[in-house]
C-alpha cells in the first residue's frame, strides 16, 4: 500500500518543460545571420557591407550573454550555440572577406593564410571554453576572436574607403602579413584586458556619461578608420603590455640584487576571451 502510494506522488510530480530559452538565443542568431551574410556580401564583391556585418555581429555577440545574465536565462546550450556562432562570425567569415578582396591574388599561400585565421580562431574559442569558471574574468588570455574579426574587417572596410585595390600585390603582401599576425595573438598567452570588472549596473559620474558621448561622436566622423585603429590598438596592447611588464620586473630584479620581493603578477597569467 505504501508503495502504491510512493509510485502515485512519484507519478504526479509535475514534470520539467524541456526546450531552449528564446531571448538570449535570438541575438546569437541574429549575430550569426549577420556572420553568414558577410561571406554572402564578399562573395558578391560588396565588400563594405560585409564588413559592416562583422561588426555588427560583435555588437549582437556582446549583448546576448549580458542579455542571459540580466533575464537568468543562461544555459549550457545557448553557451555552445554561442561558440559556434563566433566560429562562423568571427573565424570563418574575416578569414573569407579578407580572402576575397585581397588574399585570392596570392593563390595558394593567400588561402592557407586564410585557413590559419580560421583555424586559429576554433583553437582560441576552445581554449576559452575549457578556462570558464576557471580563471581572473578581467583578463583574456590571447586576443579575442570578436577583436581578432575587428582589425580585419576594419582593414577591408578601410580599403574600400579609400578605393584601394586588394588584389594589388603589395596590399595583398600587407593582408596576408596582418591575416597570420592576428591569428597568432588569438592563439598567444597575452594578456588582454576584458573590461568584464567593469560595474555597468552601478552609479557612475556624470563626466563618465559625457566622455561616452564624445567617444560615439568621434565615431561618427569616420567609423571604418575609428573602429580599426582603436582594435589595433587593443590588439597592440597586449605584445606592448608584456613588454612594460617584464620591464618592470627587470628593474625590480636590479633593484632587490637579482631577488624579486614584490608580489607582482607573472606576465602571463593562465587568463582567457569571443
Amino acid at each position: 500500500m505504501a508503495e502504491a502510494e510512493t509510485d502515485q506522488t512519484t507519478n504526479n510530480k509535475p514534470k520539467r518543460r524541456r526546450g531552449i530559452y528564446l531571448l538570449p538565443n535570438l541575438f546569437t542568431t541574429a549575430a550569426l545571420f549577420s556572420g553568414f551574410y558577410a561571406i554572402v556580401a564578399a562573395t558578391n564583391n560588396r565588400f563594405e557591407a560585409a564588413a559592416i556585418a562583422i561588426f555588427v555581429a560583435m555588437v549582437l555577440d556582446g549583448l546576448d550573454g549580458r542579455v542571459a545574465r540580466l533575464t537568468k536565462t543562461q544555459s549550457a546550450f545557448g553557451a555552445e550555440y554561442d561558440s559556434l556562432a563566433d566560429l562562423i562570425s568571427f573565424g570563418l567569415a574575416p578569414a573569407l572577406v579578407m580572402y576575397e578582396w585581397s588574399l585570392v591574388s596570392l593563390g595558394k599561400p593567400g588561402w592557407l593564410a586564410a585557413f590559419f585565421y580560421t583555424a586559429t580562431a576554433a583553437l582560441r574559442l576552445a581554449r576559452f571554453n575549457t578556462q570558464v569558471g576557471k580563471v581572473n574574468k578581467a583578463y583574456f588570455q590571447g586576443l579575442p576572436s570578436p577583436a581578432a574579426a575587428a582589425v580585419m574587417a576594419g582593414f577591408v572596410w578601410v580599403g574600400t574607403g579609400y578605393q584601394l585595390t586588394g588584389t594589388n600585390i603589395s596590399i595583398a603582401i600587407v593582408t596576408w602579413i596582418l591575416t597570420i599576425l592576428t591569428g597568432f595573438l588569438m592563439v598567444s598567452t597575452l594578456r588582454y584586458r576584458s573590461f568584464k570588472d567593469l560595474d555597468l549596473r552601478g552609479r557612475v559620474r556624470f563626466v563618465t556619461v559625457l566622455i561616452i558621448v564624445v567617444i560615439f561622436m568621434f565615431i561618427s566622423l569616420d567609423p571604418s578608420q575609428v573602429l580599426f585603429f582603436g582594435f589595433s590598438i587593443y590588439a597592440i596592447s597586449g605584445p606592448l603590455g608584456t613588454l612594460i611588464q617584464k620591464r618592470k620586473r627587470r628593474l625590480a630584479r636590479l633593484s632587490t640584487g637579482g631577488v624579486i620581493t614584490d608580489s607582482s603578477p607573472p606576465d602571463v597569467p593562465p587568463t582567457p576571451k569571443s
